[in-house]
């Protein structure tokens, strides 16, 4: 029972100098693919489509500011004011799902970036937990401007799309630097389900949904 015991703590203090250092690390250094980009480059060959992963690391002066604006209009409107989580949004999710309404996360930028850059999507409670400990982590250790800076290379645009550059290119056939308010509005909403809302860009509902994104970013921006 002591040896089970020793063997314990010692996973746990491993654990917690790999997932620390790792986050001290990437506060500096590009980070060249996810869990997520992994699984779903393995569920690409599973279902023998053929591998997509592309993407491109900007750092944040390569990146539109209209991009950031819209994705925070978009995703997380409190991002410059909580800690990495928004206990008000969880809340009116909570209340919405539970009375039948469009399901809905309260996740904030930063337990996204965690997440992905950290982790693989599920609902369990240990993951959630794993999610927590990570957000906390970055939001100490990284800050606003650098989990913006990831969140904006690691997110899903599209079917083996990852970050603003690929997205960009993709999209509009320009770099990242260069979005216009409506195009990264355009980017911005796709982010719920991009590999389903990006293959109609000019669709009814990404139009729509456009037109709100630029009226959040607007009411944020003062302009």
């Amino acid at each position: 029972m002591l040896y089970i015991w020793k063997l314990i703590l010692k996973i746990v203090m491993w654990f917690f100098i790999i997932s620390i250092s790792s986050v001290i690390i990437f506060k500096f250094l590009p980070i060249p693919f996810t869990p997520f980009m992994i699984k779903r480059c393995i569920m690409q060959k599973v279902n023998d489509e053929e591998i997509k992963l592309n993407k491109e690391w900007k750092s944040t002066d390569q990146i539109s500011n209209n991009l950031k604006l819209a994705v925070i209009s978009c995703e997380d409107q409190r991002f410059q004011e909580h800690n990495g989580f928004d206990f008000e949004a969880i809340k009116k999710a909570m209340f919405e799902n539970e009375n039948g309404k469009r399901l809905r996360g309260g996740s904030t930028i930063s337990q996204q970036t965690a997440k992905n850059v950290f982790l693989l999507d599920g609902r369990n409670y240990i993951r959630k937990a794993f999610e927590a400990y990570f957000t906390f982590l970055i939001e100490l250790i990284w800050g606003k401007d650098r989990i913006m800076e990831c969140y904006l290379n690691v997110i899903e645009f599209g079917n083996g799309i990852y970050g603003a550059e690929a997205a960009s290119q993709f999209y509009f056939k320009k770099h990242a630097v260069d979005l216009t308010k409506e195009q990264a509005a355009t980017l911005a909403v796709l982010l719920p389900n991009p590999r389903v809302y990006g293959k109609n860009t000019k669709g009814n509902y990404v139009q729509k949904r456009k037109k709100w994104a630029l009226q959040q970013m607007s009411y944020l921006s003062g302009k």
